[in-house]
């Protein structure tokens, strides 16, 4: 019997883990090798890669430090952004790690404590509730293994399976699909550019330059032509000097985006949700590691004193996330309404001005 099964060894997972593993009987479970080198795309996760102000801040707090060998070319100091309908576009100055997000997942992993027992290369089945706690059932090496468990935490990401197998009559966050392609080019751009185009979509798009690659994403409405509205969106930006040629590959995911706080769960009944399967990741960028982070400290926190009452102290701290969301959806409009975009970023103001030179 563990105390707790992780189920998802994201940076929300690893990072619970990190912070439970010497405290409780953990077992951690997730579909991916993180601790053997890939050998093939299996592991890559579609992310930008960019650990934001928010996330650094959490990582100090958390007194560690990123190993550089987990950073790439290079350092993000400015975001270009780019609206496409009004045919404007602005600099602004931002701070960014640029990472190798496998690197990271890796790293994460690599400093959860051995006492936890992680099984690795396992796909999540199911959890049924017993008298005692929960089964959790789970497949590796194409058998199936069932452990018992007093708490479950689901760490499983955007369409999370524990949200919807025990949740599933809880409101969820609007789902969106997001692509993103790798493209070999040695022209390094010195910054992350975000396009708005609302024929494209109501939330955003990013070019991120990554080493010898250049990032091309977008966050689509799924079933909405996204694959075509997608190299729509790539003939658009030819005219605003980007080549996107000699692709590597192609990766896609679902992501959340909560529209209020409601969306975001913190869990129920000795079942805790955090990272995006609790709804945390930001309305307005769909930056997710700080909220990862956060949630996995708030519900290590709660567990401090022990399990009993851990959930009601759980709910608690995550009334911060919550009035965060809400913040910054009340300022999404400045952001995503056509006009007032057109008219904030035709003012100027906080943009600055980008010297190129030659």
């Amino acid at each position: 019997m563990y105390d707790i099964a992780i189920i998802g060894g994201g940076p929300a997972g690893s990072m619970f883990a990190r912070l439970i593993g010497n405290k409780y009987k953990v077992i951690l479970i997730d579909k991916r090798d993180l601790e053997n080198e890939a050998q093939d795309n299996s592991i890559r996760k579609c992310c930008g890669g960019l650990l934001s102000p928010d996330a650094q801040n959490v990582i100090a707090r958390l007194g560690l430090g990123i190993p550089k060998d987990i950073l790439v070319d290079p350092q993000l100091f400015a975001v270009r952004t780019i609206d496409i309908n009004s045919n404007i576009e602005r600099f602004y100055q931002r701070f960014y790690f640029n990472m190798d997000r496998e690197k990271f997942d890796r790293w994460l992993v690599s400093i959860i404590p051995n006492s936890v027992d992680k099984k690795f290369n396992s796909l999540f089945k199911s959890v049924e509730k017993t008298l005692s706690g929960y089964n959790v059932t789970y497949i590796h090496n194409e058998k199936e293994k069932t452990v018992q468990a007093k708490i479950i935490v689901g760490a499983d990401g955007a369409f999370s399976k524990i949200r919807r197998l025990i949740f599933e009559k809880e409101p969820f966050p609007k789902a969106y699909i997001s692509i993103q392609e790798w493209f070999h080019d040695t022209n390094q751009i010195p910054y992350f550019t975000a396009v708005f185009d609302k024929d494209i979509s109501d939330f955003y798009s990013w070019i991120i330059p990554k080493n010898d690659y250049l990032l091309l994403g977008a966050a689509l409405k799924p079933k909405d032509n996204s694959r075509q509205k997608f190299e729509s969106l790539k003939d658009k930006l030819r005219d605003y000097g980007f080549r996107f040629e000699n692709k590597v590959r192609t990766e896609g995911a679902y992501i959340y985006r909560p529209a209020k706080i409601g969306h975001v769960i913190a869990g129920g009944e000795n079942i805790a949700l955090i990272g995006e399967a609790s709804g945390a990741i930001s309305p307005s960028s769909a930056e997710g590691f700080s909220y990862a982070f956060k949630s996995a400290l708030y519900l290590a926190q709660s567990l401090e004193k022990g399990t009993d009452g851990f959930l009601t102290r759980y709910n608690h701290s995550m009334k911060k996330i919550k009035a965060n969301i809400l913040l910054k959806n009340l300022k999404s409009p400045a952001m995503y309404n056509p006009f007032l975009r057109r008219l904030a970023m035709k003012s100027g103001l906080q943009s600055m001005s980008y010297e190129k030179v030659h």
